[in-house]
């Protein structure tokens, strides 16, 4: 009983490191003999694949309708806008590194690219077109995830006007209504928690194949990839963020001066709520923005924002598809953008959100997680997802500040003696 304590009190993702390097352990001295571990790891991506229709209708839902329509005028219309190009750029930045750098490209995890099963791309016009489903329900039950983050965002903002109505009935069923959906967003962070304290027993099983079938090879792919993410965050706060600052007339050197506890904070922690209260202290003390722009945007953009994880979608994506050799055309590239963008309302925050939203990507572009060799990839990735945490959180952080400061100056709400 001890031991177990034990067990469930050491931080998750210290164990699932663990379990990465105790699996290619055992995978290299043991090679192939090794696979009969494989039903543990495909256990994992079970219950992993269970979360996804769920959390994308609950988080999504609550994340849409918490946006309150009277406080999106223009300076929630302004902050959306920002979190919402930032984004683009960064799933850009993601899918131009993977085509540069083809993250995962030799490492062969099937020898019969026959094996994997993979939807035929639609036409741009019928992306867009399917994006809104003809039954929402049909499209939950059967798992097709862009129609259904749809279906939830419109949800949502649907409840939040109704929340707002003068109408005493019609607000206290809207309210109830989010409660319901609240509640269960609430159980699946729970059961997300749960399946996380499994996370490290799946990711050993999934190594442990993967080295005894591939040997060294994976390991240069898991550090190519890693450096390949941080050259991608590199770029996001350096070269989008700092031109946006240019644009607006600050100091991107004196800027990330200012905000250097932010940058510390979010990068130890990993956490974009738990750095919160630091952010708004920063936002108010060092920057001098009015408290009526980031009491509002610094807590939205940790709900809508997630640029860090944009990035990480799109160069993981490559990594998957490069890894069981399938090719991304252009159509499909556009799905992993349109995916990213609707799943980053409300998904933000969830724990564990960049590898739940990897399989929402995967499953929209048509690539299965119950295939061995698209779950040993991702296995891979998620085994060193603590330290690209650490990087996608830190760019999550900046893309919120960043666009506070300079919609506090379109609105002339930031005190400029403080960048004097």
């Amino acid at each position: 009983m001890n031991l177990l304590k034990a067990y469930l009190n050491y931080p998750v993702l210290n164990k699932i490191l663990i379990g990465l390097i105790l699996g290619s352990i055992v995978g290299i001295m043991f090679g192939e003999s090794i696979i009969f571990l494989k039903p543990l790891g495909d256990l994992f991506i079970r219950l992993l694949k269970m979360l996804v229709i769920p959390i994308i209708l609950s988080t999504i839902i609550v994340g849409s309708a918490s946006i309150s329509p009277a406080r999106l005028e223009r300076v929630g219309l302004k902050i959306v806008l920002f979190y919402m190009l930032t984004s683009a750029f960064a799933v850009i930045v993601g899918l131009s590194l993977g085509n540069i750098f083809k993250p995962g490209m030799g490492l062969q995890l099937v020898s019969n690219t026959a094996e994997i099963t993979v939807n035929q791309a639609p036409s741009l016009i019928d992306t867009f077109l399917n994006i809104v489903p003809t039954n929402p329900f049909t499209a939950i039950a059967s798992g097709q995830v862009l129609p259904t983050i749809f279906f939830a965002v419109i949800l949502g903002i649907a409840l939040s006007y109704l929340i707002d109505n003068e109408n005493e009935r019609i607000s206290s069923s809207a309210k109830t209504f989010y409660k319901i959906f609240e509640a269960l967003a609430e159980a699946m962070y729970l059961i997300v928690k749960g399946v996380m304290q499994y996370a490290p027993i799946g990711v050993f099983a999934l190594m442990a194949y993967v080295m005894g079938t591939q040997g060294t090879t994976a390991i240069y792919s898991l550090f190519g990839i890693t450096s390949i993410m941080f050259v991608g965050y590199a770029i996001q706060i350096l070269i989008v963020y700092g031109i946006i600052l240019r644009i607006f007339k600050f100091n991107p050197l004196k800027f990330f001066n200012k905000v250097k506890d932010v940058i510390i904070t979010s990068f130890v922690t990993r956490s974009s709520s738990g750095t919160l209260p630091i952010t708004m202290e920063v936002a108010d003390e060092n920057l001098g923005i009015s408290k009526s722009i980031y009491s509002f945007t610094l807590p939205l953009g940790t709900t809508l924002n997630m640029d860090g994880t944009a990035i990480y979608q799109g160069i993981a994506v490559f990594f998957i598809a490069n890894a069981i050799g399938v090719p991304l055309g252009l159509e499909q590239q556009m799905i992993i953008v349109l995916t990213a963008l609707l799943a980053s309302i409300g998904a933000a925050g969830v724990p564990g959100a960049g590898p739940i939203m990897l399989a929402m990507v995967l499953a929209s572009i048509g690539i299965s997680l119950e295939n061995p060799s698209v779950a040993a990839a991702y296995a891979m990735i998620l085994g060193v997802d603590a330290i690209l945490d650490m990087g996608r959180t830190l760019v999550n952080v900046m893309g919120d500040t960043v666009g506070t400061t300079v919609v506090a100056k379109s609105e002339h709400e930031i005190d400029t003696t403080k960048w004097e």
